[in-house]
């Protein structure tokens, strides 16, 4: 939050955007608070939260979030395709009374509002994709069945005996436990072991993917998600063994 605040008053934006669940890394940034620090400096608030959303607590209106976005495929749980996006009522104001239009049809954030509000006759804008609308349908009854708040615990408590689990196994977790995301964990690579045999072991063996780290992290993380219906014991079960033989057929010395 300190990191934030001095570089608001240094840069002075017009806009923060952060990510709420980081997929690169594994870690879950804190929100409370930033809503009302960007308020108090006339800031616009955006945040990521395509791998957060229906897996960990995330509070629009209690943390002032003024845009948000997010992804179907992760924790909903159906297939990508749909991108969710709400805007705060202030964000709104500012959208409706911007100096310059719009260039973008596709993006006229007042245009397709107007549709909801009734302000204006609703005109052919894009063709919706009708069987994923159905299918947000059905993974919303299940997250309302289950309990938005029970399927937070159980994305929570999978994780916990992930991390454990790994950490049995001798590994080390790439984020401290304050900050680790659950829907999302990256495990250092040993360095005597080979992480890309590791990686095909696992999917040739047991028929389970995990992938490896990106940009900075590449060759040096794995990442494992564990998110929507396949966050389960008995996956985190069945993991950790298939792990534990991979890791035992993937050492650099290893001619397997």
């Amino acid at each position: 939050m300190d990191e934030i605040k001095e570089a608001l008053a240094k840069n002075s934006p017009r806009h923060l955007f952060l990510v709420h669940a980081e997929t690169s890394t594994g870690a879950c940034q804190p929100l409370e608070g930033v809503g009302a620090l960007c308020q108090s400096q006339n800031v616009y608030l955006t945040v990521d939260t395509v791998t957060s959303l229906a897996g960990i607590p995330l509070f629009l209106d209690k943390w002032l979030i003024d845009a948000c976005y997010s992804g179907t495929q992760k924790c909903v749980g159906i297939p990508p395709g749909l991108a969710p996006l709400t805007f705060s009522p202030r964000a709104m104001e500012k959208i409706k009374n911007r100096k310059t239009p719009c260039q973008s049809w596709y993006m006229d954030i007042a245009l397709i509002s107007s549709y909801w509000t009734g302000e204006t006759k609703r005109t052919y804008h894009h063709t919706a994709p009708v069987s994923l609308n159905f299918g947000l349908y059905e993974a919303l009854r299940l997250i309302a069945e289950e309990g938005l708040e029970n399927r937070w615990k159980r994305h929570r408590d999978n994780a916990e005996a992930l991390w454990k689990g790994l950490e049995e196994l001798g590994l080390t977790l790439h984020v401290a436990h304050p900050n680790r995301l659950p829907t999302l964990t990256t495990v250092r690579i040993p360095d005597s072991v080979d992480g890309a045999k590791v990686v095909a072991h696992l999917l040739n063996e047991h028929n389970i993917e995990i992938a490896s780290g990106l940009g900075e992290l590449a060759g040096k993380v794995w990442r494992i998600g564990l998110m929507g219906y396949n966050s389960r014991k008995e996956n985190v079960s069945r993991l950790l063994a298939a792990l534990k033989d991979a890791l035992a057929h993937s050492h650099k010395d290893s001619k397997q």
